[in-house]
């Protein structure tokens, strides 16, 4: 009986036997030695309160396009006719922070992409990514233009080329202008995918995810002064540090806290807060730096106390749907929603008006995800699983 044929019959794990005849077993993956069995516990749970906040910087970002950007507060903007400042001083002042919302995105993919990753395969990984990301974002592409068109006046509408060549989400790479301006984000995502693609290409573990972040957060710092397009490109220096501090977090979720890790969203906390002040220098120029810091930082430490468990307890059931809603509703928000708000500007008072459209688009994103992403997402993952197994018989 050949040692194979042994293993298989006693169901004893391959590297027992294995051992018998290797003077040194494997080397395993580091595991953390204080509270494992806890803390390995909790690694596949459900973390229902980062559905909530998910939910919270998505309406974040709606409300601060609606009612507290430098565009709104112009006199004879497009879609309010006079400062927002002067029409809802009080709402424009805390929707002016409402940017930071997607920043609080980006930490939390770094830290849902590495829990949803781990032990899955490229393949597991490029699927889970495509019927994630393209059903909603298609409806979105089609959903914005009818807008748009029905509806002139207050957004250009692209080119019919330049639409086409958005539903491949790439656009950003080949210089053409985003259908809604919300997509920017997209390109940092897709980024953010390929280059952590190749560690679960590697096979996920805690060490690798570490050198990921120390290797990433290098190139990062370099590529603003290396004046190389390519490496500012593949860095991106200007979100790369919220992945970083994503990533961290489930380490710590994961394994639990040490010191490296601690170290590691410090660094991602001082690059963070740079990078704020740079965005609101050149792009936002309405809110502060101490305010924008102040929300940056409750976040983290929320999602710190999310990942040492102080929310476990949490798991009411509404808050899953309440993530499902944040990706369509933050697609669909903006230039829709800010062309409604410019013919129905009159009709009402303008915070109802803001809420009124919010629940509208947040009505509509529920249905999008029943009713598109739920469907379309089966479609694709059936396809892709056929077409990878095709291909991995034809390499056989």
């Amino acid at each position: 009986m050949s040692l194979q044929d042994a293993e298989r019959r006693t169901s004893i794990p391959r590297g027992v036997l294995s051992g018998l005849r290797q003077p040194l077993p494997p080397r395993a993956e580091p595991v953390r030695p204080t509270r494992v069995a806890a803390v390995r516990d909790r690694a596949g749970r459900r973390l229902y309160a980062i559905d909530g906040i998910r939910l919270l910087a998505a309406l974040m970002v709606a409300v601060h396009h609606y009612a507290g950007t430098n565009r709104v507060d112009q006199p004879g903007n497009r879609i309010w006719d006079r400062p927002v400042s002067d029409i809802m001083p009080t709402v424009f002042r805390f929707a002016s922070y409402g940017w930071i919302g997607v920043e609080i995105f980006f930490v939390i993919s770094g830290f849902v992409i590495c829990m949803s990753c781990w032990g899955r395969s490229p393949r597991q990984f490029f699927t889970s990514r495509v019927i994630r990301l393209y059903p909603a974002y298609w409806f979105a592409i089609v959903f914005t233009t009818a807008v748009l068109v029905a509806l002139p006046g207050v957004w250009g509408r692209l080119r019919t080329r330049d639409i086409l060549l958005n539903f491949t989400m790439l656009q950003s790479g080949s210089g053409v202008m985003n259908v809604d301006g919300v997509y920017w984000t997209l390109w940092s995502e897709l980024r953010f995918y390929l280059l952590f693609l190749v560690v679960v290409w590697s096979g996920l573990t805690y060490r690798k995810v570490v050198v990921f972040c120390c290797v990433w957060g290098a190139a990062a710092m370099l590529a603003p002064i290396s004046k190389l397009p390519l490496l500012e490109l593949v860095a991106n220096p200007e979100g790369a540090w919220y992945f970083i501090a994503g990533l961290s977090l489930y380490l710590m979720h994961r394994f639990g806290q040490d010191l490296l890790l601690w170290g590691i969203l410090a660094l991602a906390w001082l690059m963070g807060q740079r990078e704020l002040g740079i965005r609101i220098d050149e792009v936002e120029h309405v809110s502060g730096w101490r305010g924008s810091v102040l929300i940056f930082t409750v976040f983290l430490l929320a999602m710190v106390a999310i990942a040492l468990g102080a929310t476990d307890r949490v798991r009411w059931k509404w808050l899953v749907t309440a993530g499902a809603l944040t990706y369509p509703l933050y697609l669909m928000h903006y230039a829709a929603g800010t062309t409604l708000i410019n013919r129905l500007r009159d009709t009402m008072d303008a915070r109802l008006l803001v809420v009124s459209v919010i629940a509208g688009f947040l009505l509509l994103s529920w249905l999008v995800h029943r009713f598109v992403e739920r469907p379309v997402a089966r479609l694709l993952k059936r396809g892709l699983d056929t077409s990878f197994a095709r291909l991995r018989n034809a390499s056989g």
